[in-house]
């Protein structure tokens, strides 16, 4: 029997009823959920706090106060650097031993390295081991989540319907900016409740010390979802076909073109995402000294309308395609930054969190559709590091450098222009990438893994 004509098996429907949802799905989806929530919110904290707090507190011989956001930034830029290499390390190890056990590692590990940053005291303390130590903890972190990515997405994906994958995918991608809420939420208190030299001090500890709390809820519900079926029948068969190869060498030898046309739709998206979130607050506090709870509440705000709008958006890539919408998520967001930051200028509360909601709702466009797109690129033998690798490497090059970009513009020429046509270019290499990909919606995965073992000569005939 062959792998695209096998029964579809409880909780993992690929074929025959694609329009049912498999029981357990949604079970599964609040795993995945609840994990990247975790992972993001300590991630993203992160962010913020290099927008708001390290500057200071780690780097505060800087000659002016965007000098040291640069170098804050610059270790924000290290957890990019460390997710692709954890992108591959952990994609072997997904699709090897599975999507579930790699996720309960990834959890615990960026957990771990979120508390200590809470605990690491300033350059006043210890010099330059302050900043030192932040690298090494913001490596840690960023090398976890580069695992953390595929194995969510991938375990809602492969559970998913056919016709439906697009929207049931998206819902991890929502997760996302529930991890931003909470660390704005926490941070928004922090700074709201007291003074500056005293949020400054300590405050803004706080935020990194309560990691511990939700990495205990999430490792506890990640060890309750189950592997999906395609997947086991793809280990079972490269354990039976010794001949048969996987993971991270594999997609790169065989599948060169998936990652690059997965690189290609995550650049604009993630620069996009990066200059909304983090430098709008470069912007906003340093040009107009704008203030520290205005900026964060207007996020706060954004978020929330983030979260809603991405699982519309992955309804929308089943029903009308996965190019149409991002496209249109590539064109508008390559507009977004010429009337944002003239609406930043009123300083008008109204007004700037409106722009910033608009910019993460033409984001959503391109953001909630990833995780279908990406894996109907990839057999399921190498999906995990094909994802993971695609996905994390751009981050290098498009979201770690973004606020260094951006604040380094804005130092020279003392105008936001600059960074719009920075946008506007990556829109472009993104617009690019969809136009050359091939339309995927309501493809079976199963008839996917039988292309790629009939391309490459893979048995798939006999049965255990």
């Amino acid at each position: 029997m062959s792998v695209s004509s096998r029964p579809a098996h409880p909780g993992g429907n690929q074929t025959g009823t694609p329009d049912e949802t498999p029981t357990g799905l949604k079970k599964i989806v609040a795993a995945s959920m609840v994990g990247t929530v975790v992972e993001w919110y300590e991630f993203f904290l992160y962010a913020t706090a290099a927008s708001l707090v390290f500057g200071i507190v780690f780097f505060p011989n800087a000659d002016t106060p965007l000098d040291a956001i640069i170098a804050a930034f610059l270790t924000y830029a290290v957890g990019f650097v460390a997710r692709p290499l954890g992108g591959i390390f952990f994609g072997q190890i997904g699709d090897k031993l599975g999507r579930k056990h790699t996720l309960q590692v990834t959890i615990i590990l960026v957990g771990v390295a979120t508390f200590l940053m809470g605990c690491l005291p300033g350059f006043n303390s210890i010099g330059y081991w302050a900043p030192a130590l932040l690298v090494v903890l913001r490596f840690v972190q960023g090398f976890a989540v580069g695992g953390e990515w595929g194995g969510a997405v991938l375990l809602v994906a492969e559970h998913s319907p056919n016709k439906s994958r697009g929207f049931w995918s998206s819902w991890p991608q929502s997760a996302v900016p529930v991890g931003n809420l909470l660390a704005t939420v926490v941070l928004l208190t922090m700074s709201s409740i007291l003074p500056e030299d005293e949020f400054l001090a300590w405050g803004w500890r706080v935020a990194f010390w309560l990691s511990a709390i939700i990495v205990v809820i999430g490792y506890y519900i990640r060890t309750h979802v189950s592997e999906s079926p395609i997947f086991l029948e793809a280990r079972e068969q490269v354990e039976r076909e010794k001949a048969i190869s996987y993971g991270v060498f594999e997609v790169v030898k065989k599948y060169p073109r998936g990652i690059l046309g997965a690189m290609g739709l995550r650049f604009a998206e993630n620069i996009l995402y990066y200059i909304i979130v983090s430098f709008s607050i470069v912007y906003l506090s340093q040009v107009h000294q704008y203030n520290t709870s205005s900026l964060l509440l207007a996020l706060l705000i954004a978020h929330v309308v983030h979260f809603l709008v991405i699982p519309q958006v992955g309804r929308l890539s089943d029903r009308f395609g996965r190019k149409p919408v991002y496209l249109a998520g590539a064109i508008l967001g390559a507009s977004w930054a010429f009337f944002a930051f003239p609406m930043f200028d009123t300083l008008n509360p109204v007004i700037i969190i409106l722009a910033v909601t608009i910019g993460l709702c033409f984001h959503a466009l391109m953001y909630a559709g990833q995780p279908a797109i990406m894996a109907e690129m990839f057999p399921t033998r190498m999906r995990y590091s094909g994802v993971s690798l695609g996905y994390q490497v751009t981050s290098i090059l498009a979201g770690s450098l973004a606020p260094i970009i951006a604040t380094a513009i804005l130092q020279e020429t003392g105008s936001w222009v600059g960074v719009a046509l920075y946008v506007l270019g990556a829109s472009v290499v993104t617009a690019i990438a969809v136009i050359t990909l091939r339309e995927t919606r309501g493809t079976s995965l199963r008839d996917i893994d039988a292309a790629d073992a009939e391309r490459h000569g893979i048995p798939v005939g006999r049965e255990s």
